[in-house]
């Protein structure tokens, strides 16, 4: 096909790109392609950037929210623990070790996220990583390996884990809270799909109060208190 012959744009994921600095790549590809086609956004967080960029690129746009903006789905329980950095690692293996399901963490670095595969191997529990450093080929054999339930643990930041589509995962462990609001309900957002349940369990710190204060305000809800970790 050549790019002249394009009738449909689709851009997924459409805060990320924005949040990555794509636009500019974007607009290239607009140049390239007929000014007269369809054009698709999604979005599981709508912000006024992303607003202004569907504007700009589309005629008598037509915004249809299938959720209330920003909003987490109901089908997911959602719980704090509060735990020091240092105790995370003990208090994600002795969870882990409780359940049978299978499991994505959350990390925020791609070197936490190679620490706690080691970490959980000491405690002989199944894990691989899928972050930014890895590449193509070892992310795909890594989330090929986890749907194949080959491991318990998926450990992933949170560029690498947009799009992962795990029919049935049950929980979902923040063990770092983002930075962007936002990107706690894309986290929890792999669990609870198609209808069914989900849980999702944050690890919050002492200094990380700011970040939750940030998530709850964006949710519009306050997070369950599951206790204290010493």
């Amino acid at each position: 096909m050549r790019f002249d012959d394009i009738e449909l744009l689709v851009l997924d994921e459409a805060d990320r790109m924005l949040d990555m600095g794509f636009i500019r790549d974007i607009r290239k590809i607009l140049a390239l392609i007929p000014a007269k086609r369809q054009n698709l956004m999604f979005s599981a967080t709508f912000s006024s950037e992303i607003r202004q960029l569907a504007n700009t690129i589309c005629k008598n746009a037509v915004e249809i929210d299938v959720a209330p903006r920003n909003s987490t789905v109901d089908a997911i329980e959602q719980g704090l623990w509060w735990v020091e950095k240092h105790l995370k690692a003990d208090l994600l293996s002795e969870l882990i070790q409780e359940t049978s399901e299978q499991v994505l963490v959350f990390s925020r670095t791609k070197h936490g996220a190679n620490k706690l595969v080691k970490r959980l191997a000491r405690d002989s529990i199944s894990a691989v990583a899928i972050h930014g450093n890895r590449s193509q080929a070892q992310r795909t054999k890594a989330l090929a390996e986890f749907k194949a339930n080959k491991v318990q643990v998926l450990v992933a930041t949170d560029i690498a884990a947009r799009g992962i589509d795990i029919e049935l995962l049950a929980l979902v462990i923040n063990y770092d809270l983002p930075h962007v609001p936002e990107d706690y309900v894309h986290r929890i957002g792999r669990t609870g799909r198609a209808g069914a349940s989900g849980q999702a369990i944050s690890f919050v710190s002492s200094d990380e109060k700011k970040q939750l204060r940030g998530i709850e305000k964006l949710i519009d809800c306050q997070i369950h208190d599951l206790g204290s970790y010493y």
